[in-house]
């Protein structure tokens, strides 16, 4: 068995098993122990080949970030609507089932609203009477996502920010990133 840079055991003849360093003799002036690049994956600093983190094999391909969304009935957004008030929030009550869902977001664009429309069905219908029947649609955006308000009767606001949505406008996300619409409901979108 022959031992790379680094000390390691490898039955390899060009990389090491254990941490992906180069076998290859050094040119003259170069460190023998190469640096090890972060995790392809999570980031994490990487002291082999596979990661302590997230386990990714550092020879493997680059993984594909995924996004999902966990909608939710949100207390403390709730009571925000209440306090600005509107026709209709004295007969709000929130909710008894307040369990999540989540969804994945795939594809080119998600559509969420109440349902009930003849002309288009969203693509995860919510149970708020304050979210329009077709209320936003997350939109790839690159790497990421984007959300964009479908012109919804009572607006969709991002985060902390108090300011509502401009109708087809799409608003980058980030993970993490909460969307507030209808009465009650709060999405969070991860990246994973």
């Amino acid at each position: 068995m022959a031992a790379c840079p680094s000390g390691h055991a490898t039955a390899a003849e060009d990389y090491c098993d254990v941490c992906g360093a180069s076998l290859a003799e050094p040119d003259p002036g170069e460190s023998p122990v190469p640096a090890l690049a972060d995790c392809a994956a999570c980031g994490t600093p990487r002291e082999g080949r596979f990661c302590e983190e997230c386990g990714h094999d550092s020879l493997a391909p680059v993984p594909v970030v995924r996004w999902h969304a966990r909608a939710a009935p949100d207390r403390a957004y709730f009571r925000r609507v209440l306090a600005v008030g509107g026709p209709d929030a004295d007969t709000l009550v929130f909710p008894v089932d307040d369990r999540p869902c989540r969804f994945d977001l795939t594809g080119p664009r998600v559509t969420v609203g109440r349902g009930g429309s003849r002309s288009r069905v969203p693509d995860r219908e919510l149970d708020d009477p304050g979210v329009s029947h077709l209320h936003v649609e997350f939109v790839a955006d690159g790497p990421g996502w984007a959300v964009v308000d479908l012109g919804s009767t009572n607006g969709t606001t991002v985060d902390d920010d108090p300011r509502p949505l401009l109708p087809h406008t799409p608003r980058p996300l980030a993970d993490g990133s909460r969307v507030h619409l209808g009465a009650w409901t709060t999405i969070t979108v991860h990246s994973h």
